[in-house]
């Protein structure tokens, strides 16, 4: 079949055979759009946007022209200001300290020197570097030994101060104290430049009290931190191993770079050397640790005096205190050997007396107690001990089965 009817018109017509569409086909699908009408919608989008954009381009450049933008105003002023309030006593305080302290404190820098050809300048290579305080108008500054330990150490390496106003000077090293951390160095500078701190006492400090530091943690000259005497009497390792007693505890903010720097009371004097962190991390945890500064006194002077100083000895080596006390030995100190020659030995100290195995077969003299200081053990012997003098006499107490004697021995150095 077909898809279109004859229409029942005039026979002239009858030739008009042209397919009709039947009644179901004329709503099978809508009419397509008149060819161009999309195009003329699309150009009519694009020359009101281009429109647009050009009145918008052109208002900007002219309001940029004018200086019109939003939010200008040209006759703006500055805001009014509000005096600042009077400083209260602990800020005047601390404002006064830091004031009073600054110029006597220094940066000091390891430097490696490199010399090329000799018509070339050296170069210079900071590798580390702390902090140290001027000591006296003849240019001797303090600091840590592990400050300045590098220089005896590397080859090519100098030692360099810069003062609080940034002059520089190259610096010799005078002396060091490895088992108390401590070195003095010298510069040549001129005595107006060189205020040397002032010295305080450490036995007669209190926890609680106030305590400033003063230092170039990471390389930040002259900052100073504000806290307290955590604690007293605390025991750290020196680089050398031996034990540093009475040592300061602070939570006053000390970081790398602040090791040498002076820890102060509330009127600037000095009471102890800052000189390590307690830490996880490597940042300050508020548990800092500072050299006594009756220590440093005591350490600098001989120092200067002799370039060493001596560590108080009594030529003996101590039992292990944890066999000691599983002999049920509760307080004390044995002496397990005698140093030949030693000042104990001169004395007539006896030290432990063993069988070919090795086994203790007569126990040694205990100490328990010197110049009348009670020795309950290994930590309060050597508190005592850094505080006799090399060729003093101390009076040692001892038990000698079944005897208890005082013995004089004179204290000798190491």
């Amino acid at each position: 079949m077909r898809d279109y009817e004859l229409d029942d018109r005039d026979d002239d017509d009858r030739d008009d055979r042209r397919p009709r569409p039947r009644p179901r086909d004329r709503y099978q699908r809508a009419e397509p759009p008149a060819r161009g009408a999309g195009w003329y919608a699309l150009f009519l989008f694009l020359g009101l946007g281009l429109g647009a954009a050009g009145l918008w381009g052109g208002t900007y450049v002219v309001n940029k022209i004018r200086g019109e933008r939003p939010g200008l105003d040209p006759n703006a002023q500055l805001r009014a200001t509000v005096p600042a309030a009077p400083l209260d006593l602990e800020e005047s305080e601390a404002v006064s300290l830091f004031e009073t302290v600054k110029d006597s404190v220094v940066n000091v820098d390891v430097v490696m020197v490199k010399r090329g050809r000799w018509d070339e300048q050296p170069t210079e290579l900071q590798t580390s570097g702390g902090s140290g305080f001027v000591w006296d108008t003849s240019g001797r500054i303090v600091t840590n030994y592990h400050v300045v330990a590098e220089v005896r150490k590397k080859p090519n390496t100098e030692l360099r101060v810069v003062l609080a106003d940034r002059t520089a000077y190259s610096a010799a090293l005078i002396g060091t104290a490895e088992d108390s951390d401590l070195a003095v160095i010298q510069i040549t500078a001129p005595k107006d430049k060189l205020k040397p701190i002032t010295v305080g006492t450490s036995g007669d400090l209190k926890v609680g009290q106030k305590a400033y530091a003063i230092g170039n943690p990471f390389g930040l000259s002259l900052t100073m931190t504000k806290g307290l005497i955590s604690s007293l009497n605390r025991i750290i390792e020196s680089p050398s191993g031996i034990k540093i007693p009475k040592v300061i505890q602070t939570d006053a903010a000390i970081n790398p770079g602040n090791s040498g720097g002076p820890l102060l009371d509330k009127t600037g004097r000095l009471i102890g050397v800052n000189t390590s962190i307690a830490t996880p991390n490597g940042g300050n945890v508020g548990i800092g640790f500072a050299i006594p500064v009756d220590t440093v006194n005591r350490v600098v002077t001989e120092l200067i005096q002799s370039g060493r100083s001596l560590r108080p000895d009594l030529g003996v080596k101590l039992f292990d205190e944890r066999r000691l006390r599983q002999a049920r030995y509760d307080h004390g100190v044995m002496i397990e050997r005698l140093v030949p020659k030693g000042p104990a030995e001169a004395a007539g100290l006896r030290g432990c007396t063993f069988n070919a195995r090795g086994a203790v077969t007569q126990p040694g003299d205990l100490i328990v107690a010197i110049n009348g200081q009670v020795i309950d053990n290994v930590e309060d012997y050597e508190r005592v001990m850094r505080d006799l003098q090399p060729g003093a006499t101390a009076a040692l107490k001892i038990q000698r089965y079944p005897n208890e004697l005082e013995i004089p021995v004179t204290v000798g150095g190491v």
